[in-house]
């Protein structure tokens, strides 16, 4: 990690340049979603390969947070979420649970599955349905996080360069 401060001045481009060829692989990938607002592994020599978008899940659960009034610049934030939903009315809640339980996504899913990898669509629903605000806290605060676009850069060693 680079400091805001430092970012866009080249320590970042620096760092993975000078320790591609440390990892001792042929290849290496790197997701990263600073990637898309500053190109410093592009810059280091690594090559864009992909840049994932929010799934549509996230998109439509976070329409309805905003139209709640969410900040969505804000979602990463465990204190602002649970204040959020604190402030809401009973029907505004349920708004929110029925939109998880609609929207469905895996990643939401293994927060309540716990002996199973993703868990089955009639626990996920009983355990939405039941979720007290701190676990809806957390649904939305992952649901932030999938609302980064993440950049996937990818660098193959050069046989020639012994790098």
């Amino acid at each position: 990690m680079i400091h805001p401060k430092h970012r866009t001045i080249g320590p970042g481009s620096k760092l993975v340049h000078d320790t591609l060829h440390l990892a001792g692989t042929e290849y290496v990938e790197m997701s990263a979603v600073m990637a898309k607002y500053n190109p410093f592994a592009e810059k280091a020599g690594m090559k864009r390969v992909a840049e994932q978008q929010p799934p549509k899940e996230a998109v439509k659960i976070t329409r309805i947070l905003q139209q709640l009034g969410f900040n969505l610049q804000l979602l990463g934030s465990e204190r602002y979420v649970l204040s959020r939903l604190q402030a809401l009315d009973d029907g505004d809640i349920l708004k929110i649970r029925e939109a998880f339980v609609k929207q469905r996504h895996t990643r939401f899913m293994k927060s309540f599955s716990y002996h199973l990898p993703f868990g089955t669509k009639e626990a996920y629903t009983k355990e939405i349905k039941s979720a007290d605000l701190n676990k809806l806290a957390t649904l939305i605060r992952i649901c932030g996080f999938l609302m980064q676009t993440k950049v996937y850069v990818f660098w193959k060693k050069d046989p020639r360069r012994g790098n």
